[in-house]
């Protein structure tokens, strides 16, 4: 059974830090595109991160750039998401995605992929 499981979910000071996680079973990693999303309250779900297999790059949102960073380790087969410098409006759930076309065109265009982990929740308030 194909799984994207989230961690790390918490409530976080602005200015602070969080790394989320996510655990894949049931399929690897490897040769996926994997990326995250968000959806804040009474938004639309939008696209954060994509790390691309096919060519190596990471495409990032405006709303996170530089401040957000993915990264993948297949050994362990999950993929994380640090953040940086968090805002009261980075608040959301989060949600980690994988595609197995291994590019991130969907993702950044159409904001889908084909697997979707089930979210974990992020707050950054004082």
């Amino acid at each position: 059974q194909v799984q994207l499981v989230e961690s790390g979910g918490n409530l976080v000071q602005p200015g602070g830090s969080l790394r989320l996680s996510c655990a894949a079973s049931g399929f690897t990693l490897n040769g996926n595109a994997v990326g995250w999303f968000r959806q804040a309250a009474g938004k639309e779900r939008e696209f954060v991160l994509c790390l691309d297999n096919s060519n190596g790059q990471t495409y990032t949102s405006h709303a996170v750039k530089g401040r957000f960073g993915i990264s993948r380790d297949i050994a362990k087969n999950q993929m994380y998401l640090q953040m940086d410098s968090l805002e009261p409006e980075d608040t959301a759930v989060y949600y980690c995605a994988a595609d197995s076309h291994g590019n991130c065109m969907r993702a950044q265009f159409l904001n889908m992929m084909d697997y979707w982990g089930k979210g974990t929740l992020v707050t950054v308030s004082s």
